[in-house]
């Protein structure tokens, strides 16, 4: 159910930057190739399409983005990851730090 609602996201969001990218935000686009003739999807009636496809497709996308999560699969994910269990099972060496001298003593055990 997941891959199925994952390829709608895929459609809707290519769908929905085909719509974007015929629209021209000056009035020109798709609806000024219809500009000289009167036929029935005429300048206005193309831009109100495009206008309430563009809504349609972004609520859309909206909706599937919430049913995504929803149907995400949570049986196959583990408690911790991977990486979490290696940083827990790893063993810290326990070495000294070099001192250099900043204590107050030189090298010969002086005071500054």
């Amino acid at each position: 159910m997941y891959q199925f609602v994952s390829v709608l996201v895929i459609l809707v969001s290519i769908m929905l930057v085909l719509i974007v990218l015929v629209q021209n935000s000056k009035g020109g686009g798709l609806a000024s190739n219809f500009s000289a003739s009167n036929q029935v999807m005429g300048v206005r009636k193309t831009a109100d399409f495009l206008e309430k496809a563009t809504w349609s497709l972004a609520s859309g996308l909206l909706v599937l983005a919430f049913v995504s999560v929803m149907v995400l699969p949570r049986g196959e994910m583990q408690s911790g990851a991977a990486i979490d269990e290696e940083i827990q099972n790893m063993n810290v060496p326990s070495q000294e730090l070099p001192d250099f001298g900043v204590g107050g003593e030189d090298a010969a055990g002086d005071s500054l």
